[in-house]
């Protein structure tokens, strides 16, 4: 049976630097993809110009991995800390009901950003199974230069318990993440081919592929 996916990122390209290869693997082999991206950048941090640019280069991104549907909030980045998370609950909520979602990828809790400890705390309460829950499956991504960079205390340390192998779609990954011309760095940024490749590769040796995405799974509900 394929699945309703969403993958929420706090802010533009995170979704493709943690989940770029297992949307494009999973969009192919059927499933559909829906995309949430969280956060509008404050005006008095970023123009106008600026924000259109980035969400112009989400949408080529996910054109190139097959994503079924985008959504933009409009909640203010980087000061998710200052919004409810009711507030944001509730939003991740609506869109989980419309299109029926059963798999849900967040971010990783212990990344150095609050924006991303918003937004999965946040999530985790929107995919609760309680009533007529439909969320199955709960996993967190790691996102280059976000989790790495996280303190190094067990309660923040990314541990992946999934390993998927994206071999067949890591070129997609690169080339999506290569429309993102506003975020993509020269290495040694961890936000540079370079640096997504080795991580990948790393990911893959560990499972006997050539290139994987790690995950922790958060809960997988059987029934």
């Amino acid at each position: 049976m394929n699945k309703n996916i969403l993958v929420i990122a706090p802010h533009p390209d995170d979704e493709v630097l943690g989940c770029g290869g297992i949307i494009k693997r999973f969009s192919s082999e059927g499933d559909k993809i829906y995309v949430l991206i969280a956060t509008r950048g404050k005006p008095e941090m970023y123009s106008e110009e600026r924000i259109l640019n980035v969400r112009k280069e989400a949408m080529e991104a996910h054109r190139i991995l097959g994503v079924s549907e985008t959504r933009f909030l409009n909640f203010p980045a980087p000061d998710l800390d200052l919004i409810s998370l009711a507030e944001i609950s509730e939003a991740i909520s609506s869109v989980i009901t419309e299109f029926e979602i059963d798999t849900l990828f967040m971010p990783h809790r212990g990344d150095i950003h609050g924006d991303h400890k918003a937004v999965f705390d946040a999530g985790l309460v929107a995919s609760r199974p309680v009533n007529k829950y439909m969320v199955k499956r709960v996993y967190s991504y790691e996102t280059l230069s976000e989790t790495e960079w996280a303190a190094p205390f067990s309660n923040e340390t990314f541990i992946p318990t999934l390993f998927i192998n994206i071999s067949d779609f890591f070129s997609y990954k690169i080339e999506a993440m290569k429309c993102y011309k506003s975020q993509l760095r020269e290495f040694p940024n961890p936000r540079s081919v370079k640096s997504i490749e080795a991580l990948a590769n790393l990911r893959g040796g560990t499972i006997g592929v050539y290139y994987a995405e790690a995950f922790f799974a958060i809960r997988v509900i059987e029934q």
